[in-house]
C-alpha cells in the first residue's frame, strides 16, 4: 500500500455543542456514531464535495473509518473520522465535516468536537486513558488548545491528555 505523508488536520471546532445543533434553530440533535460501510463510501466522494480520500482511508487495514449521524437517520452523514489504535493512544488521521456542515452556511454546529470526543471515548474503551494524538496545521495548533484543551508537545504533534479527553466526554456522551 503506498504511504501518503500527514499533512496535518484541519478541521475547525466551530463550538462545543451536546451533540449537533441546527445553526439556524439551535435544536439539539442526538448523534451516533458507527463505522463506515462501503455502501457509505458511494456518497463520500469529491465529486460530492468532501476534502479527503475517504475510500483511501477506509482501504487502510489498521485504521477504521467512523462516521457521525443524527440518532435514527444513518443515512445522512454530518462527519467522518479516520482513527488508528496504537499502543498507548488513539491516533486521528483525519477528521472531516460533511461538506453542508462548513463554512458560512453550515447546517449544524459541534461536528468537529463531537468526532474527536468519540475518538477520547474510543481511547478509554481501548485502556489508553483517553490519550489522543494528531497532527495539526501549523496556523491551528492555538486553535486545538484552545477549543479541546489539547497540548502542543513539539513539531505540529498535538495531545489531548486525559484531563481534556475527560472534558470532552462530558460534553458529548454524558451518560
Amino acid at each position: 500500500m503506498k504511504r501518503r505523508k500527514e499533512i496535518g488536520l484541519d478541521f475547525e471546532v466551530d463550538k462545543l455543542t451536546n451533540s449537533i445543533e441546527n445553526v439556524i434553530t439551535g435544536d439539539s440533535f442526538a448523534t451516533e456514531i458507527s463505522i463506515v460501510t462501503v455502501t457509505d463510501l458511494k456518497s463520500i466522494s469529491k465529486k460530492n464535495k468532501w476534502q479527503f480520500d475517504w475510500r483511501f482511508e477506509y482501504k487502510q487495514p489498521q485504521r477504521d473509518v467512523y462516521k457521525l449521524t443524527i440518532l435514527n437517520n444513518q443515512h445522512i452523514i454530518q462527519g467522518l473520522v479516520s482513527i488508528e489504535i496504537k499502543d498507548d493512544h488513539v491516533y486521528m488521521h483525519l477528521v472531516e465535516s460533511a461538506p453542508f456542515n462548513k463554512g458560512k452556511a453550515k447546517v449544524y454546529a459541534g461536528v468537529p468536537g463531537n468526532l474527536v470526543a468519540f475518538a477520547c471515548k474510543l481511547s478509554f474503551q481501548r485502556g489508553h486513558e483517553g490519550n489522543v494524538s494528531f497532527i495539526s496545521k501549523s496556523q491551528l495548533i492555538q486553535h486545538y488548545i484552545d477549543s479541546l484543551g489539547a497540548i502542543h508537545v513539539g513539531g505540529r504533534i498535538m495531545i489531548i491528555d486525559t484531563i481534556a479527553a475527560l472534558k470532552l466526554i462530558a460534553k458529548y456522551f454524558p451518560r
